[in-house]
């Protein structure tokens, strides 16, 4: 049997909305919604938080869940879910599951898995969605992404790509940040240095693209629920009301 666990990346700072994963909705925090989402998965075997505060772990520990502790050096979230496999050879693949998305499904979270195990030449796997509301399109803060006719990624870009001289015809499709990484593609790669695509656009996965790994993609109909600053802590607390009506 493959080991396939769901790592959740939380740090306790956040400059729009500073301890976000201990912010409490409806008796739990923030995290522990993220974490109980991924224990939803039937291909997931085990869930761990990764995390560099005490006050998270201790959060963590305290409804029942897996915590580990990881240096507060590290620069993203890949870095930290690296530590955690690193320290756990068993570990053969790693869900990078974002800690500020409590509305991530089961659902989404097992395609991407299934797709990265049933293509053994892919490296990595990952989430989109088709949209068509231009202001998505146009949003620098919501990264497209293009792909070939295998589903493999071509480029990702915070610019509206494809660019449209003929409206219409090509597809426009938003990245959702879940990544389904090999043991050994994720070792390897955040042992690489940043190249120039991924300083320039801030965005670590062309890193992967630059240095020639394969990344899948996955379309789903899921339209996450980034929890980044007030205003979104508000809609999902409006959100989960709704849904607790009887």
């Amino acid at each position: 049997m493959t080991k396939i666990t769901a790592i959740i990346p939380a740090r306790y700072a956040s400059s729009r909305l500073p301890g976000k994963p201990l912010v409490e909705i409806r008796g739990k925090c923030l995290v522990q919604w993220v974490y109980e989402q991924a224990q939803k998965s039937s291909l997931v075997n085990s869930v761990i938080v990764a995390t560099d505060d005490q006050r998270i772990y201790d959060a963590v520990k305290s409804f029942g869940g897996e915590a580990r502790m990881t240096s507060a050096e590290h620069k993203s979230g890949s870095d930290r879910v690296a530590q955690v496999i690193r320290d756990n050879p068993d570990i053969e693949i790693a869900v990078n599951i974002q800690g500020d998305e409590p509305l991530i499904t089961p659902q989404s979270i097992d395609k991407a898995i299934q797709c990265l195990v049933s293509d053994k030449n892919a490296d990595i796997s990952t989430l989109i969605r088709e949209i068509t509301d231009k202001n998505e399109i146009l949003n620098p803060n919501l990264v497209k992404a293009v792909i070939a006719n295998d589903a493999k990624a071509l480029y990702f870009s915070r610019a509206a790509i494809p660019f449209e001289r003929q409206a219409g015809i090509a597809k426009h499709y938003a990245h959702i940040g879940l990544y389904v990484y090999r043991r050994e593609a994720l070792l390897r790669m955040t042992g690489l240095a940043q190249t120039d695509l991924e300083q320039a656009e801030c965005l670590e996965q062309l890193r992967a693209l630059q240095n020639g790994f394969v990344i899948k993609t996955v379309i789903v109909d899921y339209k996450p629920l980034g929890i980044d600053t007030p205003e979104d802590l508000e809609e999902f607390k409006q959100l989960v009301g709704q849904k607790l009506k009887p």
